[in-house]
C-alpha cells in the first residue's frame, strides 16, 4: 500500500510542477494577465505523462513487484483451496485426511 500511495504522490507532484511551468510560460510568453485553464491543463496532462515514464519508472517498478507478489501468493491460496475441495478422498496436499467428524 505504501508503494502505490507514494508512486501515486509522485505522479500527482509531476503533475501540479508541469501545470506551473506550463502556466509560466504562457504567461511569460503572452504578456497576459489571464491565463486560460483549459489549454494549460491539458498541455500539463500529456507532459506529465510523458515525464512520469522516464522519472518515475523505479517506483513504478517497485509498486509492481508488490503487486506481483501479492498477486502470486493470492493465486497460490487459491489453487490451495481449490486442490482441497476437488480431492475425493479428503485427502489434503500434505497427504493427511481431512477430519469430518464422520467415522
Amino acid at each position: 500500500m505504501r508503494d502505490f500511495v507514494v508512486y501515486t504522490l509522485a505522479r500527482i507532484a509531476l503533475f501540479v510542477a508541469a501545470y506551473a511551468v506550463t502556466v509560466g510560460v504562457y504567461a511569460l510568453v503572452t504578456d497576459d494577465s489571464a491565463v486560460p485553464v483549459l489549454w494549460p491543463l491539458l498541455v500539463a496532462i500529456v507532459v506529465s505523462s510523458i515525464a512520469s515514464v522516464y522519472l518515475l519508472r523505479g517506483l513504478r517498478e517497485r509498486f509492481v513487484d508488490v503487486v506481483q507478489r501479492r498477486a502470486a501468493a493470492a493465486s497460490q491460496r487459491f489453487e490451495a483451496s481449490r486442490a482441497k475441495e476437488d480431492d475425493p478422498a479428503g485427502e489434503t496436499a500434505d497427504g493427511k485426511g481431512l477430519d469430518h467428524g464422520v467415522r
